[in-house]
């Protein structure tokens, strides 16, 4: 964020000129699109809200250790934004379904240790910069590993909530994690090239805004036309995931 205190929904209000409506900030990395879409969905479906504005947006290139040391992050992970409009409807399409996941035991497998309010006074000291702490720090190897166990899994749960099979999705667009993960849940769900969406050879992972970035792209390629079963999948720091089922 911007800022640790105030959070960067309110900046965002500012920034676009809307009127005193309300912001909020939802912390949750690669997986933020994906939880910002679940709770639009429930103020739309409760009738709090009519349209609501879900932003995935990422700075992370100041976090990263650009020496040898953090090579492994380094390569990996990217600065974008995206965005998208969710609004109530009475015609037959949106979200269908909607699963969320988490497993907080491997929060310090994918974080940034320091500054933090754990610490004490002060929140990052003087060997905290030098032993790299605020730097963001991965265990590729468990990562990788629970990424294409819960991956597939958190797909096929959303599409048996809704009585449906793998075989109607048109496109998966899953978060831009890294492409070896990417093919093995392609793999594991037995989808076509052509059922599959990926530009992180483009952009590197950008975490959050990953998805918005994607669908964007999607669109604008003719690879999303109204009726489409879409699914979007994203997992990461937390560690948190969740899938989401949508007819455009």
């Amino acid at each position: 964020p911007d800022y640790y205190a105030p959070g960067s929904g309110c900046l965002l209000q500012e920034k676009m000129g809307f009127p005193k409506i309300g912001a909020l900030d939802i912390r949750m990395q690669c997986s933020g699109f994906i939880y910002g879409l679940s709770i639009a969905e429930q103020y739309i479906k409760s009738g709090t809200y009519k349209n609501v504005l879900v932003v995935g947006s990422e700075v992370q290139s100041t976090a990263l250790d650009l020496s040898k040391n953090g090579r492994d992050t380094a390569v990996i992970f990217a600065d974008g934004a995206g965005a998208a409009v969710l609004s109530s409807t009475n015609d037959n399409q949106g979200i269908l379904s909607m699963k969320l996941r988490s497993e907080g035991k491997f929060a310090k497998e994918l974080w940034v240790e320091s500054p933090a309010s754990s610490n004490g006074f002060p929140r990052i000291t003087k060997n905290d910069l030098e032993e790299g702490k605020q730097f963001l720090k991965m265990n590729g190897q468990t990562v990788f590993k629970l990424a294409i166990k819960y991956f597939p899994e958190i797909i096929i749960e959303s599409l048996e909530s809704i009585d449906i099979s793998i075989e109607d999705i048109d496109l998966l667009i899953p978060h831009q994690a890294n492409i070896r993960i990417i093919q093995m849940v392609q793999k594991k769900l037995g989808l076509s090239d052509d059922r599959v969406f990926a530009n992180i050879e483009k952009y590197g992972n950008t975490t959050a805004a990953s998805i918005p970035i994607a669908i964007c792209e999607a669109l604008e390629q003719g690879r999303i036309n109204k009726g489409d079963i879409i699914a979007l999948a994203a997992f990461g720091s937390g560690f948190a995931w969740g899938s989401t089922i949508i007819k455009w």
